[in-house]
């Protein structure tokens, strides 16, 4: 038993290392960072209990990768973490559903190589998210086995965590919900310790519903531009598509898990997972929701499906069908490898780009077509709009104070992390930097950093004695490609208070209030 369990956790740290080594060869160098990530950066500088576009965990990592050294190294270490826990938290499932050595190698291949091996190249809330999705089913599970109350109060942490590290955790509880109530496990309902371990679950999150109140739940606003300006572009067929492709390599194992949901009598107490399931998606397709809101739905199932196809190839001549079974995914995931990822530069996903237009990844939240897909756009031109800006703020004296002011915040987050002058803190009225801004000393000059396509307004040009252009990122293949860098001299008149007129409208607007 002891050579056993060796054997496993052998195996087991060899799919983490092999995940880590992954991870970083999966960008090609051309890239910088994406536009969230020095959005999530920043957080760090500026630590609550919320923000206008993520609950607060982001930040808490953010500040602990500051600690570190804001290196680009412990920046793609913590998503690929995330991504390893999950192959370790499907790998614990499996065990306590009884899999065998076969069952965890087939579902720990499966996980790795699919989608989630690019959903953890971008520091976001979304990998993480993905693990408390299965941590929680993992929970849920242990709970089901044993009736132990212990498991309910894990399961109010592992809530509180996924809450508090993206919003979109809510839909996991609106898919369990009723499907516990259609199955035999309506009898948690009766049991006090579910009350007391929701209790302790919206105690921990408490904190964060607090900022939202106190701040007119900005989420509210997130959501509508975010329904107003992507999810009005989704089409509800591409949403279904999307979900096959995901994981492509392990469809095979999913859908055993939902025959063996269905057939398998050792698995009947845990059928309603197939009724969250189809719940879950439901209220997705209802809402136009983004594809990858669902990843975290599929781990559990490749653990049910692992178990179940260990079990049909254990005796005999099916027992060459193991070999085969793990090769599927390894297979399918090759073409994946080639154009999945941004580990090519962007002239060859131009030679290549037929490939891509097949696929839908040149698809872009706009519903159009282009160069790149749109996360890898948004991984260029950013260290060459700090370096503009650099030049610009070297041209202006170092005893009158320049605002740096942006369009956007990935523009914001990119100049604040690649800027060699320190003295540059980059805002926005975008995003969260709208609450950032600090008007304790009088402002003189602007560098102000515009969107492809837009100039300074005429009514800026006349607060200032000289307003002229300085530059623009030149880099075609980027999303800010034709952003503008402009500087504006010496204030004609109170700017400050110009700028929070700005800012009170803009908030004023983003609540409602």
């Amino acid at each position: 038993m002891n050579q056993l369990v060796s054997k496993k956790n052998f195996i087991l740290a060899g799919f983490i290392i092999i995940k880590f080594l992954l991870q970083y060869q999966l960008i090609d160098s051309a890239y910088d960072l994406h536009r969230d990530e020095y959005l999530h950066l920043d957080q760090a500088r500026h630590l609550a209990w919320g923000y206008a576009s993520v609950p607060p965990v982001t930040s808490w990592i953010s500040y602990v990768i500051a600690l570190l050294g804001n290196s680009v190294f412990w920046i793609k270490f913590f998503p690929a973490l995330f991504g390893a826990l999950t192959i370790v938290v499907v790998w614990k499932t499996i065990e306590v559903l009884k899999g065998n050595v076969f069952a965890l190698v087939l579902g720990a291949v499966a996980v790795m190589l699919s989608s989630i091996l690019r959903i953890n190249i971008l520091y976001q809330p979304n990998s993480l998210d993905i693990l408390a999705w299965s941590s929680f089913y993992f929970v849920l599970i242990k709970y089901v086995q044993s009736e132990k109350s212990k498991w309910l109060y894990a399961a109010a942490v592992v809530f509180a965590v996924g809450f508090l590290n993206k919003y979109n955790f809510v839909f996991l509880l609106v898919g369990l919900f009723p499907a516990l109530l259609l199955s035999p496990q309506r009898k948690l309902f009766a049991k006090k310790e579910l009350y007391y371990a929701v209790i302790a679950g919206l105690l921990l999150i408490l904190p964060n519903l607090l900022w939202q109140y106190h701040n007119k739940f900005p989420v509210w606003h997130h959501l509508d531009e975010l329904a107003r300006r992507q999810l009005v572009n989704i089409q509800r067929a591409d949403f279904i598509k999307e979900q096959f492709l995901f994981f492509l390599g392990a469809l095979f194992i999913i859908i055993a898990a939902f025959v063996s949901l269905i057939i398998d009598k050792s698995f009947k107490p845990y059928r309603f997972f197939l009724w969250a399931f189809i719940f879950t998606l439901t209220v997705y397709i209802y809402l136009k929701a983004k594809g990858y809101y669902a990843i975290g739905l599929y781990p559990v199932f490749i653990a049910f499906g692992a178990v179940y196809l260990s079990r049909l190839f254990q005796n005999g001549w099916k027992r060459w069908l193991q070999p085969v079974a793990l090769a599927v995914p390894v297979l399918l995931f090759i073409p994946f490898y080639r154009i999945g990822f941004p580990n090519k530069s962007p002239q060859a996903i131009q030679q290549h780009a037929a490939s891509y237009i097949k696929m839908g990844l040149l698809r872009w939240e706009d519903g159009k077509d282009h160069e790149l897909p749109q996360d890898f756009a948004d991984m260029l031109g950013w260290k060459e709009l700090a370096q503009i800006t650099d030049s610009a703020w070297a041209t202006l004296p170092t005893n009158e104070y320049t605002m740096v002011l942006c369009d956007n915040y990935g523009q914001a987050g990119a100049v604040n992390y690649y800027s060699k002058n320190k003295n540059i803190q980059a805002l926005s009225f975008n995003a969260d930097y709208l609450n950032w801004f600090k008007l304790d000393r009088k402002i003189i000059n602007m560098i102000v950093i515009k969107e492809p396509g837009d100039t300074i307004e005429a009514g800026a040009t006349q607060l200032f004695e000289s307003t002229y252009t300085f530059g623009h990122i030149k880099n075609s293949f980027a999303r800010e490609y034709g952003a503008g860098v402009y500087i504006l001299k010496h204030a004609r008149s109170d700017v400050n208070a110009i700028i929070e007129q700005e800012i009170k409208k803009r908030k004023s607007s983003t609540t409602g209030f």
